[in-house]
């Protein structure tokens, strides 16, 4: 998840990330990770990508649906379908518990995520805006 924000934000610091961690993950909010095979680190195969869900409500419905948490492909290993492939992947996983739906948070900012996401037919529902305010 820290690399995830580093790439788009450097120069911030993301240690808050371990609490949300530890605050959402749990055995409802599976988490899978991609393994190159012939690339090791110590004895354990290396991770180039890993995707989080979660479950969210929709607020029109009310209806639980399935929610990407978190998708991290490593920069050098993009471009090549793994993305897209852990979304249909999680797609499975959905159907399977019943969802009708997969909602996801995208910043404005990250074009490859928005152009894949774009691409597997997700659309805009709602627009999650901020005004900062002064201490």
């Amino acid at each position: 998840m820290k690399r995830t924000y580093e790439d788009i934000f450097p120069n911030q610091d993301f240690s808050h990330l371990l609490q949300t961690v530890e605050q959402y993950l749990s055995n409802d909010t599976p988490l899978w990770w991609v393994n190159f095979v012939g690339e090791e680190v110590g004895d354990f195969p290396s991770p180039i990508a890993c995707l989080w869900m979660g479950n969210a409500i929709n607020q029109i419905t009310g209806l639980r649906h399935a929610h990407l948490f978190l998708l991290y492909v490593l920069p050098e290993h993009r471009r090549r379908g793994v993305g897209k492939a852990l979304i249909q992947y999680a797609e499975t996983w959905a159907k399977k518990r019943g969802d009708q739906q997969i909602g996801l948070q995208v910043f404005t900012n990250n074009l490859p995520a928005l152009n894949l996401y774009n691409q597997l037919g997700f659309q805009t529902q709602s627009l999650w805006m901020i005004k900062l305010i002064d201490k």
